[in-house]
């Protein structure tokens, strides 16, 4: 078991407390948008992702703690959590990204 840092509880916390929820800072449609997308746009929508290998932006869900969503930055291939921040905040730099590497 890994431990997963809650940037709203300020803390670490095991890994069973929270939920992968999707990529982070994916354009969602609206519901005006999705009613015009064909089956193939909606399809791809749907279903087709990045599926980056090594450090990937990711949506968390800390729902038997806080209930919050927050966005992670995780390498996907050694499944280690590099940063986590709150949502609404930008997409990491590459810089930050590497400092937060550094520790």
């Amino acid at each position: 078991m890994f431990l997963i840092h809650c940037p709203y509880c300020e803390e670490k916390r095991p890994e069973v407390e929270f939920s992968y929820a999707g990529e982070a800072h994916y354009i969602r449609p609206n519901a005006a948008e999705q009613a015009e997308m064909s089956d193939q746009e909606w399809s791809e929508y749907m279903f087709i992702r990045d599926n980056v290998r090594g450090e990937h932006c990711e949506r968390w869900w800390h729902n038997n703690g806080c209930n919050q969503f927050f966005n992670a930055v995780r390498n996907t291939v050694t499944d280690k959590f590099v940063m986590t921040y709150e949502m609404g905040l930008p997409r990491p730099t590459e810089d930050q990204i590497e400092a937060a590497k550094r520790g």
